[in-house]
This record gives structure tokens, sequence and C-alpha cells, in this order.
């Protein structure tokens, strides 16, 4: 993910993800959250699941757990991974298998990854995104903290390219323009988390 510079707009997008004002994130006057964005987390954040989301919920991570036994060998690891993924996933519109395809490309699922462009953890996170949104406390070699980071950016790239996963997700590398990490991270999903829906 080795962008230099930041889009305001996903600042703001992950600021009210990560549960910060986006004023205080980004010096920005307090409106940089729409109203509607606004409505929407709290709609979410406020929901109770339903029984067919449970169930659904249920069934993906019985499918997703032997196959990620492979990348993460110690169980309890395992699930509390898959859930997470599958509620950031859920929270930012994502299909959780392209994100765990996303994450076997960025760090093989070393929650300690660096990478030679200094983006770090699960999902390869730039520390500038941990500056711009004023929150230096924020440790993203937190497989769960990475995770919320990487999935809200992933999404925000996403609206940006109307929907076309190829562009959102060469954004994501910083590769804008090119194929090859779209194309590693395609093949990813479908050898390892691909579900037949």
């Amino acid at each position: 993910m080795g962008r230099s510079r930041v889009n305001l707009p996903a600042a703001a997008l992950l600021a009210a993800a990560l549960g910060c004002s986006a004023s205080a994130a980004l010096a920005e006057p307090r409106h940089a959250v729409t109203p509607g964005l606004r409505a929407t987390l709290d709609g979410v954040l406020d929901e109770a699941p339903s029984a067919a989301q449970i169930w659904a919920s249920r069934q993906w991570l019985s499918a997703m757990e032997p196959r990620l036994a492979r990348f993460v060998s110690d169980p309890e690891t395992r699930m509390r991974l898959l859930e997470r993924v599958y509620q950031e996933a859920q929270l930012a519109g994502l299909a959780p298998e392209i994100v765990l395809a996303v994450v076997q490309v960025e760090s093989a699922f070393q929650r300690e990854a660096i990478s030679s462009a200094g983006a770090l953890g699960l999902m390869q996170i730039m520390p500038f995104w941990v500056a711009e949104l004023g929150r230096p406390a924020d440790d993203l070699f937190d497989p769960l903290l990475n995770l919320r980071y990487g999935c809200t950016i992933l999404a925000h790239y996403l609206a940006v390219e109307r929907g076309d996963l190829t562009r959102a997700l060469a954004r994501y590398n910083g590769s804008r323009g090119e194929t090859w990490y779209p194309e590693r991270v395609m093949q990813a999903w479908k050898r390892n988390w691909w579900i037949q829906r």
C-alpha cells in the first residue's frame, strides 16, 4: 500500500470508522464527515444482527476456518481473525473473501509484517494514516485495528472507483493504472477463498 498522499475523504471515512471525529483527526471542520455517513455508521453499529445474518456468518466461518489453517496454525487465533475479518468486511461493505485475499497477498497473514515501503501489519497500512488521523496510540501491528484501517481504506477506494474492484485494489496498493497487484489478489481469492453463492 505504498501511497504518499492522503485523500481527505478517505481520511474522514477512516476517522469515522475508527470512532474519532474528523475535525480532530484532520484539522478540518466537523462537517468533513457527512450526516449521511454518520447516519449509516450509527445504523450499522446500533443494528442487532438478524437470525439470517448470524447463520450466514457461522456458515462462512465454518467454510473459511480449514482454509486459513495453512496460514494460521493456532485455532483460537484463526477463529478470532476470521470473526474480525467478517465483521470488518461487513461494516465496510466488502466481501470478506476479498479481504482474506488482500491479507494473504499483503502479509501472508503475518501480523508483524513490514514492507520495503514501510507498510505495516496484516493489510500493510502505511503509518501516515495514523498521523493524519491524529491517533498516535494506534498500533498498526494490532491485527484487529489493522483490519479496521485496511477494510475502511479499501471500501473508500472501491467507492471512488465506482465499484471497479481491479482499480480499487490498484489504488490500495499504490499501483494505480497497473494490474499486477489486483491480479495477484484475484488469483489468491479464486485459489483459496472463493465461495459459490
